[in-house]
């Protein structure tokens, strides 16, 4: 080990920072039904142990690139759901998240009081019991500024915050999914599945069974030979016709003399063409098309036709405020299907009750003919495009950076956003941007996932390889009673956001499952959740609190440092 640290590990530090990445994510595929490790602590006890066997220190400007990056694109993907949250009807689920995250501040605080832990382990502690990686480069950064302290007890007091979040996080996961999922339904006598299945059927949502699915299907395409009535006739005179009727029924391709003819709404229908129909099931029988135009036929060729799938952002007013099943009705929209629906910048499982609002985005597809116009209808077609605006990205990190770093001084200790923080305010705000105006600033799902993700896992690689070496001494300094105020630290808010959201805002078991979830940004348990209750319904209270935690934890990280500092 000691040749491959010498010859490729020290002079070629950026090489163990991809093998601990390597090493990390195949470490966080471990798990045991819905919960596991995850990436980042997979890749924290990857540095943790690979810092220890080669001793390499990583320069502290690729710490911090890392993680700037992955902080403005956490608030690029959260920004539309937190300010939404501060709208009326998500003000109920933002007062249970600042209850469970103030408690969960004050009780670490507490514990790191009585145990006199300095600012690395208390913000170590809060990091891991809360489940908030974002603490670890926050708490650093906070404890960086500290008056009074040398340049060895920086770097001792910044390597103690892996070291508690270490300890604790594996279990605070463990806890919060089993709490949510198990022991939480039955103390408020609830089953998570039969309340979930009760609360699908009030909001006309479909079943979430994988295994089941519809056999009816209300659009249908056939095709028929034209030999009575609709000979002599446009296409746009038939569809008009069947309109007037309260009949909607579309003709979409003709095939004459054995050649599919090009879409023409002014085709004259001659005896013996094969025409294509689309219309709603129920208009189609009462149409009768065997009487009307002739008999059906199999024509695989005519019937197959170019699907799309388009995004629109809804922003035409005549169609705000309307349901999904309300969508369905109008006549632009058959044929078309609302595939998925994005609401403030993530995927919202909408049911048929679901209202239309300004800025949420549609996915509908069908036949390109039907689709076009459809989004034209709703809104603002977004053409799916997978390249990154790098101005956008690149504007918005330097200006939260610039924000960050003007400090106030308080009792002569600098408090600062820091230029991590100013990353946050801002990726908030362009994200808030991007969902009202969604044709400026493209972040594609991939461009994000590489920035939230691989960016957060590599700060930690780094984090865990610098304190690594200190590792034995740190733990041994922590004491595993560390393990069990952790495992306080975490139970303790989770049961405050179930009393008040159950005894005070009257929230239904499957929504406030997901509401305290989303409150301790624990995506682990959000999934025992959902597999407890056989449903994604609790998902529909996970969105805004887990924006709303993402924030307010993170900005613990430097506020626990400011209280113990």
């Amino acid at each position: 080990m000691g040749w491959i640290t010498d010859h490729v590990f020290e002079p070629y530090p950026e090489l163990l920072i991809f093998l601990t990445v390597a090493i990390g994510f195949l470490v966080g595929r471990l798990h045991w039904k819905a919960i596991g490790l995850g990436a980042v602590t997979g890749c924290l006890i990857a540095g943790l142990f690979t810092g220890w066997l080669t001793g390499v220190e990583v320069n502290g400007t690729v710490k911090s690139v890392f993680f700037i990056m992955f902080l403005f694109a956490l608030g690029y993907k959260v920004g539309p759901q937190f300010f939404r949250g501060l709208r009326k009807d998500g003000l109920p689920q933002v007062a249970v998240t600042l209850a469970v995250c103030l408690t969960g501040l004050v009780i670490c605080w507490a514990f790191a009081e009585m145990l006199g832990y300095g600012p690395g382990l208390g913000a170590g502690l809060l990091g891991g019991a809360l489940t908030q990686s974002a603490v670890i480069g926050v708490a650093q950064d906070a404890i960086a500024t500290l008056p009074g302290l040398g340049h060895d007890q920086i770097t001792a007091q910044q390597n103690l915050v892996p070291i508690g979040y270490a300890v604790t996080y594996p279990l605070g996961t463990i806890l919060c999914a089993i709490l949510l999922a198990n022991i939480a339904p039955r103390l408020l006598r609830s089953d998570l599945a039969a309340d979930s299945r009760a609360l699908a059927a009030e909001l006309d949502a479909p079943d979430d069974d994988p295994d089941l699915g519809e056999g009816y299907y209300e659009v249908v395409l056939r095709a028929y030979t034209a030999t009575n009535g609709l000979a002599g006739s446009t296409i746009e005179q038939i569809e008009q016709r069947e309109k007037d009727a309260d009949r909607r029924i579309y003709l979409t391709r003709v095939r004459r003399d054995g050649t599919i003819l090009p879409h023409d709404q002014q085709t004259v229908i001659r005896p013996g063409d094969v025409v294509a129909v689309s219309a709603l099931r129920h208009d189609l029988v009462e149409f009768d098309p065997v009487r009307s135009i002739g008999p059906e036929t199999d024509d695989v060729e005519l019937l197959d036709y170019q699907t799309e799938h388009l995004h629109v952002v809804a922003s035409e007013k005549e169609q705000l405020g309307k349901t999904i099943a309300e969508l369905r009705r109008e006549p632009f929209m058959v044929g078309v299907f609302v595939d998925k629906l994005y609401r403030s910048g993530a995927e919202f499982p909408f049911v048929l009750s679901t209202q239309l609002e300004r800025g949420d985005t549609l996915v509908l597809s069908g036949p390109q003919r039907l689709v076009d116009p459809a989004g034209g209808k709703l809104g603002k077609p977004v053409p799916t495009s997978f390249a990154t605006d790098m101005t956008w990205v690149g504007l918005g990190i330097f200006l939260g950076g610039c924000i960050g770093i003007p400090a106030l001084t308080l009792g002569g200790v600098p408090i600062s956003l820091s230029t991590s923080g100013g990353a946050l305010i801002m990726g908030l705000v362009f994200g808030w941007i991007r969902g009202r105006y969604p044709t400026y600033g493209n972040v594609p799902p991939g461009a994000q996932w590489f920035m939230d993700t691989l960016g957060l896992c590599a700060f930690v690689a780094v984090v865990g390889i610098n304190a690594g070496p200190s590792f034995t001494s740190g733990l041994s300094q922590a004491g595993w009673g560390l393990l069990l105020w952790g495992a306080v630290a975490t139970v303790v808010p989770l049961l405050v956001g179930i009393l008040i959201g159950h005894f005070v805002f009257r929230m239904r078991p499957p929504i406030l499952m997901g509401v305290v979830a989303g409150a301790q940004t624990t995506t682990a348990a959000i999934g025992a959740v959902n597999e407890a209750s056989r449903s994604q319904i609790p998902t529909l209270g996970y969105t805004i609190p887990y924006a709303a935690g993402n924030v307010l934890l993170t900005i613990w990280g430097a506020v626990i440092v400011a209280l113990l500092g």
